[in-house]
């Protein structure tokens, strides 16, 4: 949902979330044309070669959880590590530059249901030293 309503601007609620898809986009940013292919990975169990595949396949990341799904948030630390330590790998060839990584807190409005709080998420992502947002 968070991809679909970053390229339509508009909040589609009748999609297939376990689909794994790629996007592509156009916007501009800071004054320049910039061309995005986001691989929405859907959040399904994978073994460690294909999230490896995928982390080496991006270039920035938005590692997702829901507020309402404790696993969610408890696999942001694994999947913020596994993207640090491949693309910190000497077998990279772009010179080990780390990728921007931003943590998300998704379903911020659905508050009855929460079982992540938001003070959770800032000390994750204190500890981690990334951006965090919560978004509905």
């Amino acid at each position: 949902a968070l991809t679909v309503r970053f390229i339509t601007r508009r909040f589609i609620g009748d999609y297939d979330p376990t689909l794994e898809m790629i996007y592509r986009h156009m916007a501009i940013i800071d004054g320049e044309m910039v061309h995005f292919e986001i691989l929405d990975t859907a959040g399904q169990e994978e073994d460690s070669l294909q999230i490896e595949e995928k982390i080496k396949w991006g270039d920035g990341f938005a590692v997702v959880y829901s507020v309402t799904d404790r696993c969610s948030f408890d696999e942001v630390m694994r999947l913020c590590f596994l993207i640090n330590h491949i693309h910190s790998s000497p077998k990279r060839s772009s010179g080990g530059d780390q990728p921007p990584v931003v943590i998300v807190g998704n379903k911020k409005d659905l508050q009855f249901d929460r079982m992540v709080s938001t003070e959770d998420g800032e000390n994750l992502s204190k500890a981690l030293k990334l951006p965090f947002y919560e978004i509905s």
